[in-house]
């Protein structure tokens, strides 16, 4: 079925539009935080073994892959659960948003609907959870601010038109893939303005955390051995 002048714009020029956007401020960003001069530790280099700098940042880096590692996912692994879910799903919204345009071969396949229609509805229904515990919950409540409320809001409302979208049927008409493409561009022209670019800096706070811990002797951490 052929697609309005509308949604090809919408697949196209629009989505391109907003991740040149995006990434002309992720450049800028990036340039930013490359700006400031290395700080040295202090602290004489402790620890033995392959508790050093070097293992350090791979061990830090590596650290969102392992809930083991961290008390809060340690002792909360359903939290974890849910988390990984709510990523995932965002990642398969995302890869929707060019797999439509470019590969929609891939959408004949009932087993790749399948799975991005599962994750991107088990990540609405978290979605609402977190926005309810946001609001219910009066430590969450304190600690929030209207970004936090209105990045959860749109990525929560997001994932419904992906689920529907996914199939990539025009049949009912384009307001499901016009919703959803405009959404998508909407998405990532503020992500970068907002607090879910925290992403962007997962890989640089990691890596400077872990080598100062690794050159202190932290991480990798260590099982204790306890004399018998």
């Amino acid at each position: 079925m052929s697609e309005s002048a509308l949604l090809h714009f919408a697949q196209h020029r629009l989505q391109e539009a907003a991740l040149l956007c995006m990434a002309v401020v992720y450049a800028f960003r990036i340039r930013w935080l490359l700006s400031f001069k290395d700080a040295r530790d202090k602290q004489a280099p402790t620890g033995r073994g392959v508790v050093d700098p070097e293992s350090g940042k791979y061990y830090s880096l590596a650290n969102i892959a392992m809930p083991w590692a961290m008390e809060s996912t340690r002792n909360s692994p359903f939290f974890y659960l849910q988390f990984a879910v709510f990523h995932l799903g965002v990642a398969c919204a995302i890869t929707l948003s060019f797999i439509i345009p470019y590969l929609p071969g891939l959408l004949e396949l009932p087993p790749v609907v399948k799975a991005i229609q599962g994750f991107t509805a088990a990540a609405f229904v978290i979605g609402v959870g977190r926005m309810i515990r946001r609001i219910a919950v009066p430590v969450m409540r304190l600690i929030s601010t209207p970004d936090d409320y209105f990045s959860l809001a749109l990525l929560t409302v997001w994932f419904p038109f992906a689920f529907l979208a996914a199939p990539n049927d025009r049949g009912g008409g384009e307001g499901v893939l016009l919703t959803f493409f405009f959404l998508t561009a909407f998405f990532l022209v503020y992500v970068p303005f907002s607090k879910i670019s925290h992403y962007l800096y997962y890989p640089f706070t990691r890596f400077w955390l872990g080598r100062t811990m690794g050159h202190r002797g932290v991480f990798p951490m260590r099982q204790p051995v306890h004399p018998r």
